[in-house]
């Protein structure tokens, strides 16, 4: 009796423990449904009903855009001499000095000159012999003609005197040539800049004995105009000719340290594609007075082989890559915001030339990530993007401020179910 009596005790609390959990477990289960259904229809608003997107647009410019080539090139000089002697001799006087500029035909060296001076001053003398012994020749023949005429002597005297006086003057002639080969050799000892440019390192110094194949005086580089050589692919050959022959098109070229490009023109094409490389040479001229490019100098250099006529330019940063393509939002007269498809023609630096758009037209540059197609924006300053920024932050977290509430809620459900779960059945 006393067990049957025990058993019974022990349903009964059973029964009553089960009926607690259910009624605990259907208040946690009202309370969690009263916490989504307080959330879930903000987080289901479309974006068209929510409030105003604060965004910064930029207005579809429409201009000339010239399509470039990038490679790297090297400066060059349009003539770059090296000064040498024509004789062995002695240097007598350095007339210039390292890194001057000199213009063509400025004395740069003097070599000892003596030897040649005389031999200039032989040649004269010989001459004035020469030319002596020619007019007496010829007095000899004009008297010889006066004789003839009167009978006292032969034609062949007179033929005699002729033959002389035709020789003389080929001596003469002869002894004229010596004097101009004489000062040639007297040039050599005189050496002239043969073109304007800057002077490099001096070599020797006055008192150096200087021969023909020795190393070079000094250098002579022409700066201005001055050239750059690079190399493009084999599939820019057809470009590279077409802008030669429009008349040398634009070129750029940048130098690493930054700052404005220099602007030159095409001048030439090399004759042959390199077959190891399947590259061309070509060479663009620059004007160059105040000296920025360098001979051996890397540059950046770029060329234009076409432009885009009245081109629709958008900066780069408003393009937005999305799963069906590339596209920008566009904001009507309404304040909607529209995704329009766009393709993007040529994009350099910070700016693209693009289809799909018109000049004139607002494209949203900052705060894109946040709209929808047909969301309200409201445009801010350009320079208010920080404060704004900071405003779209607080405000993001205002409406995920719900979320976590509910969140924490049903943590508090859980917590109570599991709490129910393992309290001890009391023992009756």
């Amino acid at each position: 009796m006393t067990k049957q009596l025990i058993a019974g005790l022990v349903a009964a609390a059973i029964v009553v423990a089960a009926g607690a959990y259910a009624f605990v477990r259907h208040q946690a289960s009202g309370d969690a449904s009263a916490v989504a259904g307080a959330g879930g229809p903000a987080s289901a608003a479309p974006a068209a009903s929510g409030p105003p997107i604060s965004v910064t647009t930029i207005v579809v410019q429409k201009r000339d855009v010239d399509v470039m080539l990038d490679a790297t090139g090297t400066v060059t000089a349009l003539n770059s001499v090296d000064i040498r002697p024509q004789v062995a001799s002695v240097i007598t006087k350095v007339q210039i000095k390292e890194g001057q500029f000199v213009i063509a035909g400025q004395p740069l060296f003097a070599l000892d000159a003596r030897n040649d001076e005389v031999n200039v001053t032989k040649a004269r003398a010989q001459l004035a012999k020469d030319q002596a012994a020619l007019a007496d020749a010829e007095r000899q023949l004009t008297r010889s003609q006066d004789l003839f005429k009167q009978n006292f002597i032969s034609q062949g005297a007179v033929d005699t005197n002729e033959t002389l006086v035709e020789s003389q003057r080929a001596v003469v002639a002869a002894d004229k040539a010596a004097i101009d080969s004489a000062q040639v050799g007297l040039s050599y000892n005189r050496i002239v800049a043969p073109a304007a440019g800057r002077a490099g390192a001096i070599n020797v110094f006055a008192g150096s004995t200087v021969q023909p194949g020795g190393t070079a005086l000094v250098t002579i580089t022409q700066l201005d105009p001055i050239a750059v050589a690079f190399s493009l692919p084999q599939r820019n050959l057809g470009d590279a000719l077409t802008t030669m022959r429009a008349g040398g098109g634009k070129v750029m070229a940048l130098l690493p340290e930054g700052g404005a490009g220099v602007t030159g023109r095409l001048q030439f094409v090399d004759n042959a594609v390199d077959a190891a490389s399947g590259t061309v040479r070509v060479k663009a001229e620059f004007a160059n007075k105040d000296e920025r490019l360098w001979p051996g100098a890397f540059v950046t250099v770029r060329l234009a082989v076409q432009t885009l006529k009245d081109a629709s330019v958008i900066p780069q940063a408003a393009v937005i890559q999305s799963p069906r393509g590339k596209i920008v939002y566009v904001v009507d007269a309404g304040a909607k915001a529209t995704a329009r498809p766009v393709e993007i023609v040529y994009a350099s630096g910070e700016d693209a030339a693009v289809t799909g758009v018109k000049p004139g037209e607002r494209v949203v540059l900052d705060g894109r990530q946040n709209l929808r197609p047909g969301a309200t924006v409201i445009e801010r300053a350009a320079g208010e993007g920080g404060r704004n920024g900071r405003g779209g932050a607080a405000s993001a977290a205002s409406a995920a401020t719900p979320s976590a509430a509910s969140a924490a809620a049903l943590s508090e459900v859980r917590r109570g179910e599991a709490a129910t779960a393992t309290r001890p059945t009391p023992v009756v």
